[in-house]
């Protein structure tokens, strides 16, 4: 076992007072003043952060108020009947997917509504392959929250599909307010972005409920030299109807597809390369629009390339 010793000293005896200390010895000359420790500037590190999430936050802002970036990948127009609204045969295309997929829903015109606004917001109704970290398409989803693969979100018909999923399960969607309702299935920055669109939504669903010929007049920059079975494809996907390809290369969709789906035929009708559409008792041609086609009426929708 281990022993330690304690080192005992011998303590003077104390006074009563305090010992006497030494002046000390004086040089002739003033003693140096040391100068005082500088000490650092507090709030650097916050004020630094601050920057960065402000300049962090205003480029997000440019983004989602960014105008719209560069060519339409197809370069015609399309108008809506009656109203000063113009859009691009791109924006129409897609717009007419949206709204296609809400009908095949059963979902009422406003989710059109809601979910055209929120992507004239988020994309300005362009299928984008970029976006903010890993946004892309319509509706800017990502495949890191979830919403599904690259190749899904930039797929108009899927994408408009998962949005429409979101927006179902927000109480209220209905009647609430367009951007609250939005942002509750988006989850943005910015909230309150969506409002604006308003009333451009409402008249480009407008034109594509119509069950009259002629609400969305488009003029394709080309027409014709599409592929018929990848048109038939298309329509199968987004109207949710058969389509089949006849042995003259005329593409026959249900007629249970209405004169909505012909109005969604004529706005894919420059991305699909069709040269005549033919629904319901009307014909468009790229050249005379929409015209009387007697002895059609209930007949099955025909898309000619």
């Amino acid at each position: 076992m281990a022993t330690t010793r304690a080192a005992t000293r011998q303590r003077p005896a104390r006074s009563g007072r305090p010992p006497a200390r030494r002046p000390p010895a004086r040089s002739g000359r003033p003693p140096a003043r040391r100068k005082p420790a500088r000490r650092p500037e507090r709030g650097g590190s916050g004020r630094a952060l601050l920057l960065v999430v402000l300049l962090v936050g205003v480029g997000v802002w440019l983004w989602h108020t960014r105008p719209e970036e560069g060519p339409s990948v197809l370069a015609g127009t399309c108008a809506v009947r009656g109203s000063d609204l113009t859009v691009t045969t791109e924006q129409a295309a897609n717009a007419a997917t949206i709204a296609a997929v809400a009908r095949t829903r059963g979902l009422p015109p406003r989710a059109t509504v809601i979910a055209l606004a929120t992507a004239q917001q988020e994309s300005r109704l362009r299928n984008l392959d970029y976006g903010d970290r890993d946004s892309l398409g319509l509706f800017q989803q990502r495949p890191s929250q979830g919403w599904g693969s690259e190749a899904q979100v930039q797929d108009p018909v899927y994408a408009a599909g998962k949005f429409y999923d979101g927006l179902v399960r927000v109480p209220g969607w209905e009647t609430g307010d367009l951007t609250l309702v939005a942002d509750a299935v988006q989850r943005s920055a910015f909230p309150l972005a969506y409002r604006q669109w308003t009333a451009m939504a409402e008249t480009l669903a407008g034109a594509l409920y119509s069950t009259e010929a002629g609400a969305l007049a488009c003029a394709p920059s080309s027409a014709g030299g599409g592929d018929p079975a990848a048109v038939a494809a298309a329509a199968t996907a987004a109207l949710g109807v058969p389509a089949s390809v006849g042995p003259d290369g005329v593409v026959e969709v249900d007629a249970a597809a209405g004169r909505p789906g012909g109005t969604w035929a004529v706005a894919q009708a420059e991305r699909l390369g069709l040269s005549r559409v033919t629904a319901d008792g009307w014909r468009w041609t790229p050249a005379d629009g929409w015209t009387p086609a007697p002895g059609t009426a209930l007949a099955p929708l025909r898309l000619e390339i």
